[in-house]
């Protein structure tokens, strides 16, 4: 069973990750992006893997702008949560340019959740 961060932890991660206390512009865009990770069609995961969950998360964040400012540092560590509540670690000496590509990437050229997730894979730590 997936373990999904709740709002409080996603603000919690995002104002520590900003450096500053998120302010929420939208609730309704904050909760529908919270929610969209444990979506199902037909008693199907609509994400099927943790890491799609993850990515879905990050995605929804990161585009919806729930927060004033910080979402896609929100995006980020609220994603990182989600897959470390699932014992998911990732690497914690990653690629700094790498992520911060794969950030731009959603917020500019709009990377869909299927493309987040295979960036996501990327950084998480091989086991041997």
């Amino acid at each position: 069973m997936t373990l999904f961060p709740t709002r409080d932890e996603v603000l919690t991660v995002g104002s520590v990750a900003c450096g500053f206390t998120v302010v929420v512009g939208d609730e309704g865009l904050l909760a529908a992006a919270i929610a969209r990770p444990q979506t199902s069609v037909f008693g199907i995961d609509a994400y099927p893997t943790d890491v799609d969950k993850a990515a879905a998360l990050m995605h929804s964040l990161c585009l919806n702008h729930p927060l004033v400012d910080g979402n896609k540092r929100t995006a980020w560590a609220a994603a990182w949560l989600l897959l470390g509540l699932n014992e998911i670690d990732l690497s914690a000496d990653f690629d700094v340019d790498a992520a911060e590509a794969l950030m731009n990437g959603i917020a500019i050229e709009h990377l869909d959740w299927s493309a987040i997730a295979l960036t996501l894979s990327k950084f998480r730590v091989q086991t041997s």
